[in-house]
């Protein structure tokens, strides 16, 4: 016959206390703090070793065997795992509700906590916006069917058992998923290097190369220049000055000691030589006007490669002229530069389906001549190549890295042929589509495989996964016990009051 279900809190079952102390005054320690926890694989990955006297203020929880650590910062990113006897005896962040018990099966509490369940629950309770976090109060109240002591073994087991398999599975995904970044990353170098098109070079003569191509388009931008400034002077109903071309601002030369020699007939040059437009900052809003209106492109609205859907991006309210000044058009390159190290600089080819939107304040954009394939450029500055020069004189602030204009007019870059950049740039699309294909192949089976995790651990704690034996000791019985215990250590350790107070004195 099944037995009734039984359903318990984490604050009564796994409520035993832990020591305060800290580390030993004068000894090193292992210090376990919230990124010491690898959070895809649930384990503690990365303990420090540190000197007494550098233990920071959080350090300390003294850790036994078989604790299993719950993060109370950022409930959702799901920081947990159990201390290995390896670590018996290390002192934990206060950032950490430790949850110890005699009672329980510590790897159920370890899965417990990866619970879809569980996670949610937290999610549901933080508190605070820049520093979101749940109270151990908040993790003593979550509520769960408890299980006899010897199913939550066979429960573990059997999760081990199909959890092992199929993590097994996820790691051969990510390490080819890891795999294909490389190749990405590899295609990109060949192709900004010349590798790529080395044989196409082997079997044509292109009529003009890189540097008669730059001479071309020098040309053109001081002409460009002359006429703006013309329609200036006209404009203010003005008669050019004498000498007003020597003005003319020449772009900078690219200093060629630090670069590498290139393929014949490729040159280098700066980017400044080939902007005939900006770079141009966008456009800062006051967060009222943002909610309806224009549609606006924000830096976290795209990666290199990748943007969203115009239907997602947040709108904003904007003047006619405002929006004459920051629209993107079609072949319009952006550049992100304000952000962290690791996502600075990162371009953008825009395209039709993002005609006509606004740019944000930390990205800016420029506009390169006709003459110049712009999806070549966009594919050099998202190698790993081309973003380092273009980020190579970032300015930190305190939590950020910014870029600026003349950074952007000054980055080297190598200039094929058009015919070469043409090539080079249908080469590139086809191999990295394929790429992509892989790519969102694997995706497919890492969400397929995260759905059936947290469809195993859903099974594991509704009673479904493994079967009950009628002679386990029932639940029932077990909170008994684990209720009778604590109220008897209750009463150990209440202080007596009143009369029994000052008889004892």
């Amino acid at each position: 016959m099944r037995e009734i279900e039984v359903f318990a809190t984490l604050g009564e079952v796994a409520y035993e206390p832990v020591s305060q102390a800290g580390p030993t005054e004068g000894s090193d320690f292992s210090y376990v703090d919230i990124g010491s926890v690898d959070r895809e694989n649930k384990v503690i990955s990365d303990a420090k070793q540190l000197a007494h006297s550098d233990a920071p203020s959080r350090a300390r929880q003294v850790l036994h065997a078989g604790d299993v650590l719950v993060s109370m910062t950022r409930p959702n990113l799901n920081a947990v795992a159990q201390v290995p006897a390896s670590l018996d005896g290390a002192i934990g962040s206060t950032g950490f509700q430790v949850l110890r018990t005699q009672w329980m099966e510590p790897g159920f509490l370890r899965y417990l906590v990866q619970s879809a369940e569980f996670i949610d629950a937290m999610s549901g309770v933080v508190q605070g916006a820049l520093y979101p976090a749940v109270r151990p109060a908040d993790i003593a109240k979550f509520r769960f069917r408890l299980p006899p002591r010897a199913e939550q073994t066979r429960i573990v087991e059997k999760l081990e058992e199909l959890l092992g398999g199929l993590d097994a599975a996820v790691a051969e995904l990510k390490a080819a998923q890891r795999k294909l970044a490389s190749l990405r990353q590899s295609l990109l170098k060949a192709a900004v290097e010349g590798a790529l098109t080395a044989p196409w070079r082997a079997a044509h003569a292109p009529t003009e190369s890189g540097a008669q191509l730059l001479q071309r388009i020098l040309a053109e931008r001081r002409a460009h220049w002359e006429a703006r400034q013309l329609a200036k002077f006209a404009q203010a109903g003005k008669t050019p000055p004498r000498g007003w071309q020597a003005k003319y601002p020449e772009p900078a030369a690219s200093d060629l000691s630090d670069l590498p020699a290139l393929p014949q007939g490729w040159v280098w040059a700066n980017l400044d030589a080939l902007i005939d437009e900006g770079p141009q900052n966008g456009l800062y809003l006051p967060r009222e006007r943002y909610g309806s209106g224009t549609p606006m492109l924000r830096i976290d609205d795209y990666q290199i490669g990748w943007h969203r859907a115009r239907s997602e991006l947040n709108r904003a309210s904007a003047s006619a002229d405002e929006c004459m000044t920051y629209s993107l058009h079609v072949d319009d390159v952006v550049i992100n530069r304000v952000n962290s190290m690791t996502h600075l600089g990162k371009s953008l080819l825009i395209g039709k389906e993002l005609e006509d939107a606004l740019f944000e304040s930390n990205m800016m954009r420029f506009r390169l001549f006709e003459h110049v394939r712009v999806a070549f450029v966009v594919l050099y500055l998202g190698s790993d190549i081309g973003r380092a020069r273009l980020t190579a004189d970032a300015k930190w602030a305190v939590n950020q890295a910014s870029i600026n204009q003349q950074d952007v007019r000054a980055t080297s870059i190598p200039f094929p042929p058009l015919e070469e950049q043409t090539e080079i740039v249908e080469q590139l699309t086809a191999a990295l589509a394929a790429v992509k294909e892989q790519e969102a192949a694997i995706e497919k089976g890492l969400a397929q495989a995260a759905a059936q995790r947290r469809n195993i651990l859903k099974a594991a704690f509704a009673g479904q996964l493994v079967a009950q034996d009628p002679r386990d000791e029932p639940a029932s019985a077990l909170l008994a016990r684990i209720r009778a215990e604590r109220a008897a250590q209750g009463a150990v350790h209440k202080k007596p009051r009143g009369r029994q107070a000052r008889e004892a004195a």
